[in-house]
């Protein structure tokens, strides 16, 4: 991508005219609405069931950066195609079509969670759609989903692998040796860089040479762009793109999601190397809920469509919390199952 057109500064949900701006109808606006209202909503709670004990471990919120996992969820056939992330990966399970209740059960470790208890947080699998887990070793995953793609590209099928990282894991070295055997043989990688701009706590810009991470492919001639991960729209357009590209046989594609979390690393982040006033100013700016409120309002949606909206994941996130309470823990024999996979011959 052109370096001129990597700078190219970001829209914000304040801006009401925009030439040759996506557009979408009401019917999407409003999916895309309550999709993302339940990842913020589902998250705020686990982080205040966290507060209170009843979640373990580790625990990573993606509050602010809903825009992405659902933009991209518009391009991904469910049960066909294979998504991986890192370990902020409550809002990649939801959009993919997990349950919320065994989501929140899973971050409870209850028997009743996706992954009997077992993984918690950070290490959720449900491969029905075709999620194949949140990993908590920073960039292990871009090697596992290039083998994800290389799957798809092995069997001749034209599945595509979803291969979320953040902007740290883009300094991992297996994140390029990735690279390297994606392009060889062209596979059906999407590499989705959700770069919120500080990692674990350090600034892209402390951190990094290169901060135009769209380009760290061009040395493997994987071509990259670079996306406005606040824009819901933005991000849906732009993996659509890619994904017509990878399914049509022309291998790899990078895409930097500049995005933002409005929360700390993890529940154990203060995040006191950036400033109040400069999350404020995201929130009030650039909040990617806020956004699509704005194109609701011109698209002629009423506040009793966005009420209903609202009320019904109220629900259903009240539901599932009482789901994890009532789910028992799991018996020490599970400790036992789970660790091989049962040949059929």
């Amino acid at each position: 991508m052109a370096k001129a057109a990597a700078q190219k500064t970001p829209r914000t949900s304040s801006d009401k005219t925009i030439p040759n701006a996506p557009t979408a109808s009401k019917e999407d606006l409003l999916r895309f609405y309550r999709e993302m209202v339940l990842i913020r909503r589902f998250e705020e709670r686990a982080g205040q069931l966290y507060g209170m004990g009843l979640i373990g471990g580790f625990c990573h919120l993606y509050i602010g950066q809903e825009a992405v996992a659902v933009g991209v969820q518009e391009s991904v056939r469910q049960g066909y195609d294979k998504i991986i992330t890192g370990y902020r990966d409550h809002g990649h399970m939801l959009c993919a079509g997990m349950d919320p209740k065994e989501v929140m059960a899973e971050l409870t470790g209850r028997i009743g969670g996706s992954s009997k208890g077992k993984g918690g947080s950070m290490h959720m699998f449900d491969t029905a759609t075709g999620f194949y887990g949140g990993h908590g070793i920073v960039g292990a995953q871009v090697a596992l989903g290039t083998g994800l793609a290389f799957d798809g590209w092995y069997r001749g099928d034209d599945s595509v692998a979803f291969i979320y990282f953040g902007d740290g894991a883009a300094n991992q070295g297996q994140v390029y040796e990735s690279f390297n055997m994606a392009q060889l043989w062209k596979l059906p990688a999407i590499y989705i860089i959700e770069n919120n701009q500080y990692a674990m706590g350090t600034s892209i810009e402390r951190s990094s040479s290169t901060t135009q991470l769209s380009e760290r492919g061009a040395s493997f001639g994987i071509p990259g762009e670079q996306v406005d991960g606040m824009d819901v729209l933005a991000v849906r357009d732009a993996v659509a793109r890619a994904v017509k590209r990878a399914r049509e046989g022309g291998g790899p594609f990078i895409l930097e999601m500049k995005t933002y979390r409005y929360r700390g690393h993890s529940m154990s982040d203060p995040a006191k190397y950036r400033a109040k006033e400069e999350v404020d100013e995201v929130k009030k700016t650039r909040d990617p809920i806020d956004h699509v409120k704005m194109l609701l309002d011109q698209a002629g949606a009423t506040e009793d469509d966005l009420k209903a909206i609202d009320a019904e994941i109220k629900t259903i996130v009240a539901e599932a919390v009482q789901f994890a309470q009532e789910s028992p823990e799991p018996d020490p024999s599970e400790l036992y199952t789970d660790v091989y996979v049962e040949s059929a011959a």
